[in-house]
């Protein structure tokens, strides 16, 4: 029989799901290369490519047989090819704008282990969604909300979450939509640079915010008495100073957040808290031109830099700090760290850490590829993020399964299983 493709789900699964790989009707040890090519919305072309020897029947099934050495990776990785992804052009960081369409994969598989590839022996497309059937999208646009909330099928009230990412701006949506699978109702919430919010970080009223934590506390269908904040990078220190300053919030996960206030003032009714100061001739510049920017911030213990730490010990909420221990954005285990002293310091709970070594800066849900490299718009040219490829992806596996959990304790009161923390 001619080689054939197996894929399971068969033609459409959801982002952050496992997808089981196979090939079928190849000759007894035959070896091959397997290809994986997706476009995002701007067109932009990412690839990945690892090469394999059938087994005694000529079946070849991911979960059972290693990569071989030559390809994108190597070793037992059954999800290689999607974690693996790598841009053509470089400094490109694999997004998802329009969560309503699904990226299509492209699968291939050639003869041999040439560069180029032998004859093309089998190919298959896939499709890889946000949605989930009976998740609704509902844009919100009330008072200076601006903001998309996702709510389960199914008969709430659901426990609530407003969602936050970085300096990137606008409204990324894919992270809440995707945590919304999952029976959260989730408000992925724009903070600037997005219709007509300000163009840029000038300074941030955590006014704001709490309409949005108002929202939510009101929405028929979310679940009280309180609700969780879950925030990257500069959103994660957003969370924080939410959590402390704020009534409604129960829990607050941060992934790679910093628990000083970072590049812009923050401003609560006649509370001022300045940014963290910076020194770029800190920045360190490789041979290749990318800067790492690890070691630009102050330290938020010394000196007048003391009043940009975020009184934290305020909040009346538990905390999650997830950490990869090769950020070179910052320093995100020393300010986890400094968190759990000052919480503990003041009575406080101490919070949940969970240190993921070869982890870098942009831990996002399963199966995103790695980003090493890409621009910063602070900085205004590419930083490197830090982080191992395979680690990085096998933290984003257990992170998202942390993050679940969390949420599923504090917010509903029902523990659940996690994985294994690494």
């Amino acid at each position: 029989m001619a080689p054939a493709m197996r894929l399971s789900p068969a033609t459409r699964s959801l982002f952050d799901e496992p997808l089981a790989i196979a090939v079928q009707g190849l000759g007894p040890r035959q070896q091959v290369t397997l290809r994986m090519s997706l476009r995002d919305e701007m067109g932009e072309l990412f690839q990945a490519c690892a090469r394999y020897q059938a087994g005694g029947d000529g079946e070849l099934d991911l979960a059972r047989c290693p990569a071989l050495p030559g390809g994108s990776f190597s070793g037992l990785e059954p999800m290689g090819l999607l974690w693996a992804l790598q841009p053509q052009k470089p400094f490109r960081r694999l997004v998802k704008k329009d969560v309503q369409s699904p990226f299509l994969l492209q699968l291939e598989v050639f003869e041999g282990h040439g560069d180029p590839p032998g004859r093309l022996l089998a190919q298959a497309q896939h499709e890889r969604a946000f949605l989930r059937d009976g998740v609704r999208r509902v844009p919100v646009r009330e008072g200076r909300i601006r903001a998309t909330l996702f709510v389960p099928p199914g008969n709430g009230p659901f426990p609530g979450i407003i969602d936050l990412y970085g300096v990137g701006g606008g409204l990324p949506e894919y992270r809440a939509c995707l945590l919304a699978n999952y029976g959260f109702a989730v408000l992925a919430l724009a903070f600037y640079d997005y219709e007509d919010l300000p163009k840029e970080m000038k300074e941030f009223h955590l006014e704001y915010f709490e309409e949005a934590i108002n929202y939510m506390l009101q929405h028929t269908q979310v679940k009280g008495p309180g609700i969780g904040l879950l925030g990257f990078s500069k959103g994660g220190d957003l969370c924080i100073s939410m959590a402390s300053f704020l009534k409604g919030i129960t829990a607050t996960a941060v992934i790679n957040g910093s628990v000083a206030n970072v590049g812009t003032v923050l401003r609560y009714k006649d509370i001022t808290i300045p940014p963290l100061g910076v020194n770029a001739k800190r920045i360190k510049v490789n041979k290749s031109g990318i800067a790492d920017i690890v070691d630009v911030l102050n330290n938020p213990l010394e000196g007048p830099d003391r009043q940009s730490f975020i009184p934290l010990e305020k909040a009346e909420c538990r905390f999650l700090f997830i950490v990869g221990q090769d950020d070179h954005n910052w320093k995100s285990e020393f300010f986890a760290a400094e968190g759990s002293k000052r919480l503990q310091a003041h009575g406080k709970e101490k919070p949940e850490i969970v240190c993921y070594p070869g982890a870098g800066h942009y831990i996002e849900p399963p199966f995103f590829p790695m980003c090493a490299a890409s621009m910063h718009l602070l900085v205004g040219r590419p930083v490197v993020w830090g982080g191992e490829p395979k680690a990085h992806c096998h933290a984003q596996i257990d992170a998202w399964q942390q993050i679940q959990a969390f949420f599923r304790e504090h917010l509903t009161g029902k523990p659940s299983g996690t994985s294994s923390k690494l």
